[in-house]
């Protein structure tokens, strides 16, 4: 996976966000942004931003994919 930078929505909603919260995103933080962050190379609030941004990406493909499970399996039950 390649890291992006955050937009400015991001950075934005980062430099919001509460110590616990900010703490909370740390903490699910994995791979290469982890290691980025753990050697210093970005500042804590890109990678807060960057984690919120891959969240809500993931979240979005996960919602899609359950939508169309959901209409598949709609369609599957009307033809019974």
């Amino acid at each position: 996976m390649k890291l992006k930078p955050p937009t400015d929505e991001y950075l934005a909603k980062a430099a919001g966000l509460s110590r616990d919260e900010a703490e909370r995103l740390f903490s699910r933080m994995r791979g290469k942004l982890a290691r980025k962050f753990e050697h210093e190379k970005i500042p804590s609030l890109e990678a807060v931003a960057m984690q919120l941004q891959m969240e809500d990406e993931d979240l979005q493909e996960w919602r899609a994919r359950w939508r169309e499970l959901s209409e598949q399996d709609a369609r599957h039950s009307k033809g019974k």
